[in-house]
Parts: C-alpha cells; sequence; structure tokens
C-alpha cells in the first residue's frame, strides 16, 4: 500500500525512479541523525541527460522543467535513505541548486522554482525549505541543472 506522499505523487503522475547510482568515488546520501544529505542530483529524464545553457540554448521555464527532474531524483534518494518508505520523510531542510548558465543570465531562482514548487505540490507544507540558486559556468556532462538537498526523516 503506497503512503501519504507517494500517494500524492501518483496524482501528480509521478513514480519515483529507483535512486541513481553515483557517477563516481561518493555516496549519493549520508545520514546524520535525522538529517539525510543527498548529493547532487543532475538534471535527466527517460531520454537521458538534459543538457543545454540557461541563457542560451534554454529559456527558463526549459530549465524550471529540468529543475523538476532534479526534486524527482532528490525524492528517490531520500525514499531509499528512508528504507523505502517515503513516509518517513519529516521535512525537506534545504535545497541548493546549480543552474548552467551564461554570464548575464540572472534568471537562477526562477529556474530552481521548478524543484521548489514541486516538493511543496508534492508534499505539502513539509516540502518548504530554505534555498539557493547559484550560476556555473558549467555542470557536469553539460546538463543544465544540479540540485543538491537535506532532508529530515524519523
Amino acid at each position: 500500500m503506497a503512503g501519504i506522499f507517494e500517494t500524492k505523487l501518483a496524482e501528480l503522475g509521478v513514480t519515483l525512479p529507483d535512486a541513481p547510482a553515483p557517477a563516481a568515488n561518493y555516496v549519493p546520501f549520508v545520514q546524520v541523525g535525522d538529517l539525510v544529505h543527498v548529493s547532487g542530483q543532475i538534471s535527466n529524464n527517460a531520454d537521458g541527460f538534459i543538457t543545454g545553457k540557461l541563457g542560451q540554448t534554454m529559456t527558463a521555464d526549459e530549465g524550471a522543467a529540468a529543475a523538476k527532474t532534479c526534486a524527482i531524483s532528490l525524492l528517490a534518494q531520500a525514499k531509499a535513505a528512508c528504507g523505502g518508505d517515503l513516509d518517513r520523510l519529516v521535512r525537506v531542510v534545504k535545497l541548493v541548486g546549480f543552474v548552467n548558465s551564461t554570464a548575464d543570465f540572472s534568471d537562477q531562482p526562477k529556474v530552481i522554482n521548478g524543484a521548489s514548487d514541486f516538493m511543496v505540490e508534492a508534499l505539502g507544507d513539509a516540502g518548504r525549505h530554505a534555498r539557493s540558486a547559484v550560476s556555473a559556468a558549467s555542470l557536469p556532462f553539460g546538463v543544465a541543472v544540479e540540485i543538491e538537498g537535506i532532508f529530515q526523516i524519523k
């Protein structure tokens, strides 16, 4: 039987994928007490990496859609940290979003809103979080967005 959060995700048409494996010598998450620190999740979908540079080859709305895919991967990692029971999630504490963008692009917050809005839509008040949204000259594999997160679990 699906829990409260996964039922809400299903209503939104989202099924969490298996938590992505790390691409190098690091772990996907570390739990310290009741906090889970999730490594950066990069923008991807069924077709592969979502690549591009905001302000050059992508619009802020396209970037926000890419950021939403990062949020889905973050939740998949949080679910793994919860032993498969996403209802152990207490709240999203903080997201740090990196946007592959040109020097004159200034809508990084609008891009990362794609993840923030999704977290609140999917998790309600438990999805409200502190946040940073910063520009990056480039990101791994040329992806558009990378987001890391801190979650509180029980």
